[in-house]
């Protein structure tokens, strides 16, 4: 189950109207459903939640290929650098690794958000159909949720994709802090660089995967947005 902070994660344009309902929902649990009942009731509709959250996905993936870079840089600038203070070293690569672990934690979270929201909202839209009395207008809106459940496959495909991608990279980082945790010496600080190709390479992969998520992010909410 998602958590808290994953399904009632507000559409930014709107919060100031929703601010009341916030606070009744944390009074009740803040289960989905009851954020989602409560959202509709002023108007915002769960395909508005669902381009808001995609939205806020992207940019935390944006946000996580900048992170990832910059660790890497702070990684290769200890090795490049042993003459300086072996502390201050440590503690450069330690910031830099809980820095990717913080961001990479925001994605994930934003990534369970737009699973929560999308799975009530096309849940809602198939058993809508039944609820037609015109046979055309159901099957207009039955291919529209055919469609729309596929562009949004590819678009969660690219977003875990790219999510899979962090773990290699956060795991390299984990063993270069601890490594260097334990050996604070400059014969250890350069037995890291053979390891840092490999990471360079992870990173450059995992920027790549980032990058064609956020542009599927970007094609998901035009056409969503143009189609409703």
């Amino acid at each position: 189950m998602s958590s808290w902070r994953s399904t009632c994660h507000f559409p930014q344009l709107k919060s100031a109207r929703i601010g009341f309902f916030f606070l009744l929902l944390v009074g009740l649990g803040g289960c989905s459903s009851m954020y989602y009942d409560a959202m509709e009731k002023l108007g915002i509709e769960k395909r508005e939640i669902l381009v808001d959250r995609v939205g806020d996905a992207r940019d935390a993936q944006s946000e996580a290929q900048e992170t990832f870079r910059s660790s890497l840089e702070r990684f290769q600038s200890v090795v490049n650098t042993p003459d300086t203070d072996l502390k201050a070293q440590y503690e450069k690569i330690s910031e830099a690794y809980a820095d990717s672990e913080s961001v990479a934690e925001k994605v994930r979270e934003r990534i369970e958000a737009v699973e929560d929201v999308s799975e009530a909202l096309f849940d809602e839209w198939d058993d809508e159909l039944d609820q037609y009395e015109s046979e055309s207008l159901r099957r207009s809106s039955e291919q529209k949720l055919t469609e729309t459940r596929q562009q949004y496959s590819q678009l969660i495909d690219r977003m875990h994709k790219a999510e899979a991608r962090m773990d290699p990279v956060l795991e390299a980082f984990e063993d270069q802090v601890l490594f260097l945790k334990h050996n604070l010496n400059a014969q250890a600080i350069g037995s890291l660089e053979t390891e840092l190709s490999q990471i360079s390479q992870d990173v450059d992969a995992l920027i790549e995967n980032m990058a064609q998520s956020i542009a599927e992010s970007e094609a998901f909410i035009e056409r969503f947005q143009a189609g409703n």
